[in-house]
């Protein structure tokens, strides 16, 4: 058989060429600057909330609760606000029997901007670990005497006690739901939402907050305090990703606040420096950015003024600054690619 050879001939035609590149090129425009423009982490929501722990530098607590401030409320394991001049509802606090009797006029004054009232700090912990080292018959007593006039008097919602995040804990209500049965066998000890804590990685938590839900499946449940103690800063960085979403998307969890308003050097032994919401300097960390909503709310690493302003000050969309211009030396590593292939 005869080969036929067959010949092709490349015409080459600047015009379309150059009509490529044009296209190519505003391609690139437009992507270079979704990669400046986009914002990242943008997620808030209104069910956070602000742990303030008085262990801080004075200034640190305006990060979060300036007038444009995403997060919703605060508490202070105490019965008046320490923080003033801010959006964000205060929730007061009857720790322990020991500040019982100077809480109850106090928490009366308050105006009616106060709606709830969490009651015992961790009575299942000592007094050591920040606990109000409180026997369930005795909590009983209490909160049928004293704390339970609130409600009807004053049109308080009122929590359970916010035990320990742990099997002690539950074990610890499951006595003081007893007890109160057993002094007022008509309705036990009435309350409006349960207030429970989580230490300990993302699955632990939905497994813990599933149980306590079983437990008090007609409660809204607020998780007053939760963090990852001692783990490095990517892991502890995914936990707090996945629970904002996991507890986000929980119609029965009403409320929440991370553990951590505060700076390393502030941390306790046990959570570890790696919780902490603000930086060595008075700075947002990256995860306070996180908590607070992201880079699309307008927060960014390092930031020591209030809430809202521009990720690089004075231009809109800019933070995040470092993981944009990565974005970037990709496109237009893209870009040389091209022209090269193109020329």
């Amino acid at each position: 058989m005869r080969s036929t050879k067959i010949q092709v001939s490349y015409h080459w035609n600047p015009s379309r060429i150059l009509n490529h590149h044009n296209v190519f090129i505003s391609l690139i425009s437009l992507l270079s600057l979704t990669a400046l423009s986009a914002p990242q982490n943008t997620t808030s929501s209104p069910k956070r909330g602000l742990v303030d722990t008085f262990n801080h530098a004075s200034h640190d607590p305006t990060l979060f609760t300036a007038a444009n401030s995403t997060l919703t409320w605060f508490y202070n394991y105490y019965y008046l606000p320490t923080i003033r001049r801010t959006p964000l509802t205060y929730v007061p606090m009857i720790h322990g029997l020991s500040t019982l009797s100077a809480s109850l006029p106090a928490i009366r004054s308050l105006d009616a901007s106060v709606t709830h009232l969490l009651t015992f700090n961790e009575p299942d912990g000592s007094a050591e670990s920040g606990g109000s080292n409180i026997s369930a018959p005795d909590a009983a007593e209490a909160y049928i005497s004293s704390i339970l006039p609130l409600r009807d008097s004053h049109g308080l919602k009122i929590s359970l006690p916010a035990t320990t995040g742990s099997g002690r804990g539950m074990d610890w209500l499951a006595d003081f739901n007893a007890s109160c049965f057993s002094l007022n066998p008509d309705v036990g000890c009435p309350a409006d939402f349960a207030a429970v804590h989580w230490y300990g990685d993302f699955g632990g938590m939905a497994s813990y907050l599933g149980q306590f839900h079983e437990m008090y499946p007609q409660l809204p449940l607020w998780l007053t305090e939760f963090a990852l103690p001692a783990a490095s800063a990517n892991v502890t960085g995914e936990m707090m990703r996945q629970s904002l979403a996991f507890l986000d998307g929980l119609e029965w969890v009403e409320r929440y606040s991370w553990f951590g308003a505060f700076r390393p050097v502030d941390a306790n032994a046990f959570t570890g420096d790696g919780v902490s919401l603000v930086g060595d300097g008075g700075g947002l960390s990256e995860l306070g950015v996180m908590y607070l909503g992201g880079e699309g709310s307008g927060y960014y690493v390092g930031q020591t003024s209030g809430a809202g302003s521009s990720a690089v000050p004075g231009v809109p969309g800019m933070g995040g600054l470092k993981e944009r211009l990565k974005v970037l030396e990709v496109v237009f590593g893209l870009v040389v690619w091209v022209m090269w292939f193109i020329a």
